[in-house]
């Protein structure tokens, strides 16, 4: 109730919690793994209607709990069905929180199986001030663990690409790179 009450219509409608934006030339979508997310839910009716109405080459996607994450909470399917929705609409970027660390993936599809050419690069982003936790397994495509202290990270977004920089609270630059949107 306090997420809806602080952001208002921005935040969709009251209990919902997904709704989507334009930033440039990027289609930005904001989903909530707290609610059904499976096919065939009001969520994900609401997503195929969405994916089919932009026309953006780049689409981020973010919500709370990672399908993938060698952190303490480990994989979490209940978006699944999600994201092969936006692999299938050739989304780009991925950001999720709630492992309290920072990992990023190689491009990879809804299996977890690298694809360096339609794939969506996950980043998992939970180092906003609690407890930071210890990476267990390591998963396949982890590219990037960090987990020494807190952090941002810094997107910047352009017209056919996308750049990041994951700024550690000391002002190391922990992380960054660039890739073009996916095909």
């Amino acid at each position: 109730a306090g997420y809806f009450a602080y952001w208002g219509a921005r935040a969709g409608r009251a209990g919902e919690g997904y709704y989507s934006f334009s930033e440039g030339a990027w289609h930005v979508i904001a989903l909530n793994s707290s609610i059904d997310a499976e096919a065939g839910s009001a969520q994900d009716a609401w997503l195929a209607r969405d994916l089919k109405g932009t026309q953006a080459r780049c689409i981020l996607a973010f919500w709370h709990h990672p399908v993938f994450s060698s952190g303490r909470h480990g994989n979490n399917p209940k978006m699944l069905d999600l994201l092969r929705r936006l692999y299938a609409a050739g989304a780009s970027v991925v950001l999720n929180g709630h492992d309290h660390l920072y990992e990023r993936f190689a491009r990879q599809d809804p299996n977890g199986r690298a694809d360096p050419v339609h794939g969506i690069r996950q980043f998992t982003v939970g180092t906003g001030g609690a407890r930071l936790y210890q990476f267990d397994d390591i998963l396949p495509n982890s590219e990037v663990r960090f987990n020494d202290t807190w952090g941002v990270l810094h997107l910047g977004l352009e017209p056919d690409r996308y750049r990041w920089t994951f700024i550690a609270v000391d002002g190391r630059k922990v992380d960054e790179g660039g890739d073009k949107c996916a095909a």
